[in-house]
């Protein structure tokens, strides 16, 4: 095997790599995952094998672990860590990415974010840091966060630059998240002229028209669109359900339900992400009178082959719901500090949902309902917990909290629409 020597990405990094060809599939491994490929892993493997000890070959290998959200591919990325700090060819910019995977391997996600802000301090156009980071900050809670990295990020780059409208749709999601609607869809819809291929910058601008309770062009911008973002990954059940939620904002749950069957329901699914977006459908069609069937059924059969433990509280908070029981939770990191203060009451709220015990719901989930931010998450995903709280004080007949739930909900969507069970 050949000596390391010093290459340059596409955006002019540094890269200690055997050869020019292990680097330039590190570079393309990075972009495949910037721009949802359905395969990132196979320019990552032709990486590994130009160059096996390549460190940030070996670094991303461990990043995917976490990425994918199952705990038994955590001693993978472990195994990772290990082989990559066995190399001595590493630059400082490589030391720094490997101090941030040692951090997400120990679950202290904070640290992680403090890590890898700190490679972005030092090269801001480093776009595998700044997505990591931004996912994470996504799944703590963290809107200020989501929007600034991108914010920073951006007076490093110029239009001509590579990733140009990919970092601008960053940007966009988390000035939405961050309640900036209107420079929200500026960006998104920037973003969207530049790449319609970028599911990220749909979804930023879908985002906008779901908080703004916009349905009809919600539904119009996302299906104009879908020739182009349904080449994506996974993610693109996660656009279907945005669709699927305008249906079910504009009163036609039947829609919704639809739609479940023929894009978002993707049968055998291990995928975190794809099995939220099933779950959250089918407690709002619930909500709204709908009987599922035995979809519920399906979904908990999944979870229950491809859980296995703890990774993060949003999803625990999903798997919750379609186990109709608690599963283990993550007692240490940061997951589990979340579950300590808030998590945990998620879970036990969705189970007694599910058992129709409407009044344990409530006492469970009505005292943290102003820290369910801190589950992760957009505004749009947690609002399933605010109807389930607020479905469960009407049906255990608290009208108090449901006046209170109805103003609190008015006050993040203004034009907010509920089903009729709700109103």
């Amino acid at each position: 095997m050949a000596a390391a020597a010093v290459h340059r990405d596409r955006l002019g990094l540094e890269l200690s790599a055997a050869s020019g060809e292990a680097a330039r599939a590190f570079d393309d491994t990075v972009w495949a995952y910037v721009g949802f490929s359905r395969e990132p892993g196979v320019p990552l493997k032709r990486a590994l094998q130009a160059d096996p000890a390549m460190p940030m070959a070996l670094c991303l290998q461990g990043y995917f672990m976490h990425l994918m959200g199952l705990p038994g591919l955590i001693p993978k990325a472990r195994a990772a860590l290990a082989s990559m700090q066995k190399t001595s060819a590493m630059n400082v910019r490589e030391k720094m990415h490997a101090a941030a995977l040692e951090a997400w391997c120990e679950g202290e996600l904070e640290r992680t974010c403090a890590l890898l802000d700190g490679v972005l301090a030092e090269y801001p156009r480093d776009f595998l840091a700044l997505k990591l980071a931004n996912y994470l900050y996504f799944y703590m809670g963290d809107a200020k966060n989501v929007r600034d990295g991108p914010a920073r990020a951006l007076e490093s780059w110029d239009e001509k630059m590579p990733g140009y409208g990919h970092l601008l749709a960053l940007h966009a999601f988390g000035l939405e998240e961050s309640g900036d609607y209107a420079a929200a869809e500026r960006d998104g819809r920037r973003a969207t002229g530049i790449n319609p291929a970028d599911p990220w910058a749909v979804h930023a601008v879908a985002h906008v028209m779901e908080m703004q309770d916009r349905a009809a062009e919600g539904a119009t911008w996302i299906e104009t669109l879908a020739p182009h973002w349904d080449t994506a990954n996974f993610f693109r059940f996660h656009l279907w359900w945005h669709l699927a939620l305008m249906h079910w904002s504009a009163g036609r749950p039947e829609e919704a339900l639809k739609l479940y069957d023929a894009r978002i329901w993707s049968d055998g699914s291990s995928e975190n992400l794809s099995l939220c977006n099933d779950i959250s459908l089918l407690a709002r069609l619930e909500i709204a009178g709908i009987d599922v069937g035995d979809r519920w059924e399906a979904a908990a059969k999944v979870v229950r082959e491809q859980s296995g433990g703890s990774v993060m509280a949003f999803v625990d908070a999903h798997y919750a719901l379609a186990l109709g029981s608690v599963p283990p939770l993550e007692k240490h990191g940061t997951t589990g500090r979340v579950h300590g203060a808030v998590g945990n009451a998620v879970c036990n709220a969705a189970v007694a949902w599910r058992d129709r015990d409407y009044a344990r719901a409530v006492a469970a989930l009505a005292p943290v309902r102003k820290e369910l931010h801190r589950i992760g998450g957009s505004h749009a995903q947690r609002d399933l917990f605010t109807l389930i709280l607020l479905d469960s004080a009407k049906k255990s007949g608290n009208a108090t909290l449901v006046s209170a739930m109805h103003q609190e909900r008015a006050r993040l969507r203004p034009a907010g629409t509920l089903p009729a069970a709700l109103k």
